[in-house]
């Protein structure tokens, strides 16, 4: 399904499956993709970020990856995922396992949408909208 995410700033990403197709301002994404669902965050939105630390302690594999959602990362450094329940529970969740701090452009709806406070109000994981707090 064609989705388009923005912010208050008036920025937009259009996302098929997992892959971004157009990036501008509201306006001419919705002329470029008419009849695509909107959905509109408050804050700005940018790309997800990279989670460069040890992964937030939680009571599973499963709830650790979340906590990364949560904080607008779809990406952990391999050095910091040491089990195969926490290898696992990343791919299952698309969350990206990067032996450096660096992605290439690949094209892969990796976003996250922020408020003026730098809380995560929403995280999109290869497309797919995996934490919104509202």
């Amino acid at each position: 399904m064609l989705t388009i995410h923005t912010a208050d700033e008036g920025g937009a990403v259009a996302v098929e499956g997992a892959r971004i197709v157009g990036v501008g301002t509201r306006a001419e994404i919705q002329d470029r993709f008419p009849g695509a669902r909107v959905r509109s965050w408050p804050g700005t939105l940018g790309p997800a970020r990279i989670h460069e630390g040890p992964l937030p302690a939680a009571p599973s594999p499963r709830e650790r990856i979340h906590a990364v959602l949560k904080t607008g990362a779809t990406a952990v450094l391999e050095k910091y995922v040491d089990s195969a329940e926490l290898r696992s529970a990343a791919r299952r969740n698309d969350v990206l396992i990067l032996a450096q701090p660096t992605v290439a452009d690949r094209g892969r709806a990796d976003l996250a949408v922020f408020d003026e406070s730098g809380a995560c109000v929403a995280t999109v994981c290869a497309g797919r909208l995996v934490h919104r707090l509202r």
